[in-house]
């Protein structure tokens, strides 16, 4: 229902199943979710996407209905990079050697990774309210610090996080959905539905290991990538909702721009956090020009 004429698919990834749907035609283009959610996000905007590209819609290992592989104490299988290998083997499997990128929120955090590990996969990469992990924590206030509490809160040892959202997640998950977007926005009930059926125990605990890599395993190959000057060499466009919080704490654009040794644009998108579904037609549009291009 949320995706007319998409085909549903599970293909390998790099140490995980992903889960997938695939629709359209003419170059491949990947969409990335964010947490707390899956690929139906993308049930907006990827239909009309699909008249121009080949849309490959994934959810990321430990999310949606994607693998969820054992952790280590490092933390290491959900890691962004090896969220990145994931997509990368995906893609090759579904026959694509180079694709269009895009992602939202964790999934922007992945395609950022993807683009730096795997370059000359990635034509155009478009990351979608973000600014990079690494800046985030080094340039923490109380205002960010209390919008985005999950990014120390779920970094606890488990299973403490673990517990706590499990006695109530339906709650959560539309608490956490509901602070971020517009006050007047209402999700789609069958995406809801997928967000709301998808996240339950094992899913829980993978989104909560993939927030305690990001702050561990994820800053050491970040600072290692900055030590080496390494920089995203394919085109960028950057989107953030401007009644969301990465708009009014940062600037967005500008904590990119030592990032990217390529072409960097971007603005905002009259939205709260979640541009594909508050703003769809003004995403699309953005995204549409940008891959085009």
């Amino acid at each position: 229902m949320l995706f007319p004429g998409f085909e549903q698919k599970r293909v390998a990834g790099e140490g995980a199943e992903i889960n997938l749907r695939i629709g359209g035609k003419g170059p491949a283009l990947l969409l990335l979710h964010g947490y707390p959610q899956t690929h139906a996000m993308w049930h907006r905007i990827a239909p009309k996407l699909a008249e121009d590209f080949t849309v490959v819609c994934a959810d990321l290992r430990g999310y949606g209905d994607s693998g969820k592989p054992a952790t280590t104490p490092d933390h290491a299988p959900y890691a962004f990079r090896a969220m990145a290998a994931d997509m990368a083997k995906a893609m090759a499997t579904l026959g694509f050697d180079q694709f269009f990128l895009a992602g939202h929120d964790r999934g922007a955090r992945v395609s950022h990774r993807l683009t730096l590990d795997h370059q000359a996969r990635v034509k155009k990469v478009a990351l979608m309210d973000i600014v990079p992990t690494l800046h985030l924590y080094e340039n923490i206030d109380q205002q960010v610090a209390t919008g985005y509490y999950h990014w120390f809160w779920l970094i606890q040892p488990a299973p403490f996080p673990e517990k706590m959202i499990g006695s109530d997640p339906e709650f959560y998950l539309r608490k956490k959905t509901g602070h971020w977007s517009g006050s007047s926005f209402k999700f789609d009930d069958a995406a809801m539905a997928e967000y709301l059926r998808c996240f339950k125990e094992e899913t829980i605990h993978a989104s909560c290991e993939d927030y305690r890599a990001a702050a561990t395993i994820d800053l050491v190959h970040d600072r290692a990538d900055r030590d080496a000057n390494k920089r995203v060499t394919c085109p960028m466009l950057v989107l953030w909702g401007s009644k969301g919080l990465m708009g009014k704490a940062y600037d967005v654009l500008g904590a990119w721009r030592d990032r990217v040794s390529g072409s960097l644009e971007g603005h905002a998108v009259n939205s709260g956090h979640f541009l594909p579904e508050e703003a769809p037609d003004e995403t699309y549009a953005a995204m549409l020009k940008f891959f085009k291009a």
